[in-house]
């Protein structure tokens, strides 16, 4: 599994991984039409053609342990728009403070990376807390992990930084030191394509 500070935005993918990657895709997306009832694969495949750019963060995102999936289509922005949909926070994510200024603060036992920094990397966005939850009604994830979310700023400008999880069959959204890192949190990405 690819490390969490090993992944570099813009590098191009080999013909045998972008076949092994579509694969996946293409086979996740037909097991899992809950997500995705109405939408058609072809369509979707078709937009890859036009934006081969965006392979290259969704196979970061497989690369990290976050089985990408389309969770929906929004008509205003004409995209189709691919969640983290693993069971638990993604592996090769975890163990990360929320952005840089957090990193930064820290002095002792600083972790590898930031969240924000990771998906900035990654050329994809972390969750928002509505998308989180809006992903929780498809999927019950992170029963024994944890996801950071966007922050607000005005919590983040406080130090703060928050992050959602299910318990007790229950969707929770928690605070935290923006510094704070576990080896149970991470963070789930977004792409639009």
């Amino acid at each position: 599994m690819v490390q969490n500070n090993d992944i570099v935005v813009g590098k191009k993918l080999t013909s045998e991984q972008i076949d092994d990657l579509l694969n996946v895709l293409e086979t996740r997306f037909h097991q899992n039409m809950h997500r995705h009832d109405s939408m058609e694969w072809k369509l979707i495949e078709e937009r890859f053609k036009k934006h081969p750019e965006k392979l290259w963060s969704l196979h970061g995102m497989k690369q990290t342990g976050g089985e990408p999936d389309v969770v929906g289509y929004d008509n205003k922005d004409d995209v189709y728009i691919f969640n983290d949909c693993v069971k638990e926070s993604p592996k090769g994510r975890r163990s990360v403070c929320y952005d840089r200024e957090a990193l930064e603060k820290r002095k002792k036992h600083k972790p590898a990376n930031s969240a924000i920094d990771m998906a900035k990397a990654m050329g994809v966005d972390m969750l928002t807390e509505e998308e989180y939850y809006a992903l929780q009604q498809l999927e019950t994830v992170d029963t024994k992990t944890s996801t950071w979310v966007k922050t607000p700023t005005d919590i983040r400008e406080k130090g703060g930084a928050i992050f959602c999880d299910t318990r007790y069959g229950r969707v929770f959204t928690y605070h935290n030191g923006a510094e704070s890192y576990y080896g149970s949190r991470g963070f789930r990405a977004s792409l639009k394509i």
